[in-house]
């Protein structure tokens, strides 16, 4: 007898949507959409994005990035050169500030000093400037005293962790992405269980579409619950 050989999942690589069609918006984002929205009116052109990690500061820093026409640079790359750089442009997205405090010693002075710099250039020269980290800016464990005052004052834009509804809307999507017609039951199921995250929902769809194909099957509760790990969950 021929075997029939067995269909080997197909792996498409499927990058992150950051574009302002694909933001989807909830209580947990609501008012820092409105912020970043209305940038022109910023006091004093800078404006601080804080959330806990995962929750969407990067889509949301990449939208204004691309509605204002601003570079972007993670903290713990800065340097005199990009500083010189950036000012020039006049508008900056500045990720991931708190991480400073995980450099070795003598490239976190070295970064400090740059984003120091590049804030009194911003200041002086009318660029705006958001930067993000996950607590309020007078709480991230910085050296210097002068950009540690500065940066406490900054107004801010929060970002809470995705609730039910925008989870729920963020699966949807990213299945339909995927051309996957998935039950509502089975999305209430998977946001009830997975971590409050843009990530953690990513990261359960693409499980979920890995195991369907290699499985031949449409996605229920029962796929569901196997690759979350809980088993013998009933078919919703």
């Amino acid at each position: 007898m021929t075997s029939v050989p067995r269909q080997l999942p197909l792996m498409l690589d499927h990058r992150a949507a950051l574009g302002r069609a694909d933001l989807l918006v909830s209580a947990s984002n609501s008012d820092a959409v409105r912020l970043l929205s209305g940038w022109r009116d910023w006091p004093g052109r800078h404006l601080a994005l804080v959330g806990p990690a995962r929750a969407g500061k990067t889509h949301l820093a990449h939208v204004w990035m691309h509605q204002s026409g601003a570079q972007m640079l993670p903290a713990a790359r800065l340097d005199e050169a990009a500083v010189e750089r950036l000012a020039r442009h006049g508008k900056a997205v500045i990720e991931d500030v708190d991480a400073l405090a995980s450099l070795e010693p003598g490239r976190r002075r070295a970064a400090e000093g740059a984003l120091f710099h590049l804030y009194n250039l911003a200041a002086a020269e009318g660029g705006w400037l958001l930067l993000t980290g996950r607590d309020a800016p007078g709480r991230w464990p910085l050296e210097m005293p002068d950009l540690t005052s500065r940066l406490a004052a900054l107004p801010v834009a929060r970002v809470a962790p995705p609730d039910d509804a925008l989870l729920s809307s963020l699966m949807v999507k990213l299945f339909a992405d995927r051309q996957l017609q998935v039950a509502p039951a089975v999305i209430r199921y998977l946001a009830l269980r997975i971590e409050r995250s843009f990530s953690a929902a990513e990261d359960a769809v693409a499980a979920l579409d890995r195991l369907s194909l290699a499985r031949q099957r449409p996605v229920t509760r029962v796929l569901a619950a196997e690759v979350l790990g809980a088993g013998g969950a009933g078919e919703g």
